[in-house]
């Protein structure tokens, strides 16, 4: 949650009380709560308007398309074929047929240039 583990939050519910005393502490828990809520609201209610205004080809959107790198990964790298199972024994096999003796010449197509 947010990166902070456990003993951090017990620490930092340890000062809380310290400094708000245990009377107060429900109060502000409640705050928070509506706080958060509010803000969760104010996200979906953003993300609709966002989806509304850019019409319905944008229909699938998310805000985490967004970022660059979750775009890329979605409509780039998404649409690649990638075959990266290949066996470890197979491996030298197939560097052996694709490997060229020294002085052989690549095969050239006159059709294909």
């Amino acid at each position: 949650m947010f990166g902070i583990s456990f003993p951090e939050l017990v620490i930092i519910a340890f000062v809380a009380i310290i400094m708000f005393g245990p009377d107060r502490m429900p109060e502000l828990a409640r705050s928070a709560a509506r706080l958060l809520k509010n803000m969760r609201q104010m996200a979906a209610k953003t993300q609709d308007d966002l989806r509304r205004e850019l019409g319905p080809e944008f229909a699938d959107l998310r805000l985490t398309d967004l970022n660059p790198r979750q775009a890329i990964r979605r409509h780039v790298l998404d649409g690649i074929d990638l075959d990266l199972n290949l066996d470890a024994a197979d491996a030298p096999a197939q560097a052996a047929r694709t490997a060229l003796e020294p002085d052989e010449l690549p095969p050239f197509d006159v059709d294909a240039t």
